[in-house]
């Protein structure tokens, strides 16, 4: 929900398809019995190249940078239903305002991640303000720290690009699956997935993926449904052309979730320190009234794309990608408490658990992305060295354009113990909204040099143009930001033994800040200096059979802006720079394969700190809020020997403290989970069938996953109490 951003936020009709679905499907597919076949390997990999690199076909085992694919064996393992779910099996990402219906949001190195340009699909830029399906998803691909190379503007934690599901490259192969699964909760979907080639000499490939899901999860009165629909296809015009297209619907509706909160002293509310609740189960949905409404999210996205080798080595390649999103945002949306004196709490709710609730609609928001790049990469000789060169042009544009007004209305009040006293909806549209509009031109040019055959240096330049304006639906607070600016990359591998890797790299990226049009601003409308972060990092990557394992430490600053002056009447605001937020941190990742056991972990330790604040000196030193000091994923995954295709796993979660509140009298306490699941891959009447049982949070352990402060108010979300999901995939 961001009803107090400029750019905002959940269905009518209710689907059921039951666990009688499911295990009819299952038994359509598993009558008799057969031989049991061998799993491929499933692994977080560093070995693969990464499309979001925008390094070509180098393996991420060589490049200068720290990055992770997750593959799709692994995604169909876990059950992934959306990206917060692939990536936070990555030490360096936590939760960042993650509420459950809603799309994702996530920090990476500490730093939120922005949904308006921090992700890519299919390596060109999308929004995500909106719930992406990961049904089509070949894998996720998550480039971490300042990406200033692969984007013209960005959050400094890092980005993410989907990569979708493709045609199958040989000519006499064929993809036809059917999946079902039953849980988390009683939520059950199914899908299909076809692929193949056909024509004179096979020369066109197909990929269709569907999946239904009926939206039933362990938090209580949060129903809705699911589906999407995708086409993937590509021509080989000749041995060197091809074209490739895809397009993707979705469509979800689904009630949403609001989160708990601290809970105001109850001897002095309003200047007391406040309270820790209690940890819950995470199973009630404390705001659903009886008038509440699903939000809505729509999307169809689709590329085009033409790749065309040249002589000499060199390869061109044009790419289009387009985005339509609707949403119509709502929430029955917990906020503040009004205390029996009448005085207002705005960050916190009262002492007994009660709240405000405000019924918050922003519907038919539309979004749309368009971007075009055309990409020219070889090689070529200079001064007697091989560079490895590429450049590109990109131009891009965003819109938002929503309804003229929103409703965000008081509509009585509730607790967190379910109750309410909130007799029907407020839904009138009473608040103006803002529309956005920007239009982008990058140029980049990358360049690896090969100084000796153990030895490379990594040099990047990106230019960017670009033209941002917003403005209110009733034509007021108009403000634009046209500006250029420049991104460089600067890196240096080595080659120490065939096994070992070291590099250092240094890197910038932009995020860009417009004082709003208001008259309390003594700058309004005018824009701040571009707010460059940097980074350093130094690593080293080992591989040899069958291990691998890295260590990197990065130290990023990124720059702040504030408000300075009382800001209560005309001119007595003052919107500038203020400081910056510096993290540092070390990062492990390993996996081993022995025998029949596979191991695998990740830690990462981040120091999460303010310096050099001018406004206000006191926050200097402060800890970043919702940050955790140490995370560690670990797994250890076990292949019988004597069962084939009978494997299981074990996965650890473990997140330490984090500041709840800016002087650290209130932190979240560590927690761990632990999740366990069982595959059993085998043949039954010649067709291949995946079993999974899954139990997550296999100690019901309960605890509070994450301490978000939003729109100035402290909020709490529990962790999933223990969970199963039941799923059968067949590949005929």
């Amino acid at each position: 929900m961001a009803f107090f951003s400029p750019f905002s936020r959940r269905t009518s009709g209710r689907f059921t398809c039951r666990a009688s679905h499911i295990a009819s499907a299952v038994a359509l597919l598993t009558l008799g019995s057969g031989h049991a076949q061998s799993l491929t390997e499933i692994t977080i990999t560093d070995t693969a190249p990464s499309q979001v690199s925008g390094f070509g076909d180098v393996p991420l085992s060589k490049a200068p940078f720290s990055a992770v694919t997750i593959d799709q064996q692994t995604l169909q393992d876990i059950g992934a239903q959306r990206v917060s779910d692939a990536l936070r099996l990555d030490a360096s990402v936590a939760d960042s305002y993650n509420s459950p219906a809603y799309w994702d949001m996530l920090s990476v190195r500490g730093y939120t991640l922005d949904n308006r340009y921090n992700y890519r699909r299919e390596g060109l830029p999308i929004s995500a303000e909106t719930m992406i399906p990961m049904d089509n998803k070949e894998r996720i691909e998550l480039f971490k720290g300042t990406s200033g190379i692969q984007a013209g503007t960005s959050a400094p934690g890092g980005l993410v690009n989907y990569v979708v599901k493709r045609p199958p490259s040989a000519k006499d192969e064929t993809i036809r699956s059917v999946s079902a699964s039953y849980g988390p909760g009683q939520s059950s979907s199914t899908g299909l997935d076809l692929g193949g080639r056909f024509g004179q000499d096979q020369a066109l490939g197909y990929r269709f993926s569907a999946a239904y899901e009926n939206l039933n999860p362990y938090i209580q009165n949060t129903e809705g449904h699911r589906k999407v629909f995708a086409l993937a296809m590509d021509w080989r015009i000749s041995p060197d052309s091809k074209l490739e297209w895809e397009i993707e619907r979705s469509e979800r509706q689904q009630f949403g979730v609001n989160g708990y909160s601290l809970l105001a002293n109850a001897a002095d509310p309003l200047n007391g320190v406040p309270t820790l609740p209690a940890v819950v189960d995470g199973t009630r949905n404390i705001t659903r009234q009886t008038w509440s409404v699903p939000g809505v999210f729509v999307g169809t996205t689709g590329t085009l794309r033409f790749k065309q080798n040249l002589d000499g080595g060199w390869l061109w390649t044009t790419q289009y990608g387009a985005q339509r999103l609707r949403t119509d945002d709502r929430v029955s949306f917990a906020f503040g408490c009004t205390l029996p004196s009448g005085d207002w709490l705005g960050d916190k709710y009262c002492s007994n658990g009660g709240f405000d609730l405000y019924d918050y609609r922003s519907d038919n928001e539309r979004r749309s992305s368009d971007a075009l790049q055309t990409e020219l990469s070889g090689q070529i000789r200079l001064a007697d060295l091989r560079h490895d060169v590429s450049v590109s042009v990109m131009r891009s544009r965003l819109l938002d354009r929503l309804s003229d007004m929103q409703a965000y209305n008081f509509a009585g009040t509730g607790n967190i113990d379910g109750t309410s006293d909130s007799p029907e909806a407020q839904p009138t549209p009473r608040d103006l909204n803002t529309n956005r509009s920007e239009y982008t031109t990058e140029i980049a040019l990358k360049d690896r040099v090969t100084l000796s055959a153990n030895t490379a240096l990594w040099l990047g330049m990106r230019h960017t143009r670009l033209n941002r304006a917003s403005v209110r639906t009733d034509g007021s607070r108009a403000v634009q930001d046209e500006r250029s600016f420049n991104t460089p990359w600067l890196a240096l591998t080595h080659q120490v033994t065939p096994a070992y890797l070291v590099y250092g790299s240094y890197g910038e990226g932009i995020e860009t800040d417009i004082t709003p049009n208001r008259s309390r601003y003594t700058n309004a409308g005018q824009a701040l200096p571009a707010l460059r972060s940097k980074q350093y990092e130094l690593g080293i990557k080992g591989q040899w059979t069958r291990t691998h394992w890295q260590a990197s430490i990065f130290d990023i600053t990124r720059p702040q802006s504030g408000d300075a002056g009382a800001c209560d009447e005309a001119d007595t605001c003052t919107r500038k720079i203020n400081g910056e937020a510096r993290h540092r941190g070390l990062e492990l990742a390993a996996g081993t394969t022995q025998g029949p056991l596979t191991l695998g972990m990740g830690a990462a330790w981040i120091e999460a700190l303010r310096q050099n604040a001018v406004i206000d000196t006191t926050v200097n030193g402060q800890r970043a809020l919702n940050v955790p000091k140490y995370t560690l994923r670990a797994m250890a995954q076990y292949r019988f020997t004597d069962i084939p295709g009978l494997r299981s796993s074990l996965r650890l979660n473990h997140e330490g403290s984090r500041r709840v509140t800016e002087d650290g009298s209130i932190q979240l306490p560590n927690w761990t989970t632990v999740d366990l699941a069982t595959h059993y891959d085998t043949r039954i009447q010649g067709t291949r069938t995946e079993w999974t049982l899954a139990i997550d949070n296999l100690a019901d352990r309960r605890y509070w996953r994450e301490s978000p402060k939003q729109f100035g108010h402290y909020y709490l979300y529990p962790g999933a109490p223990r969970t199963v999901r039941v799923g059968v995939k067949a590949s005929f």
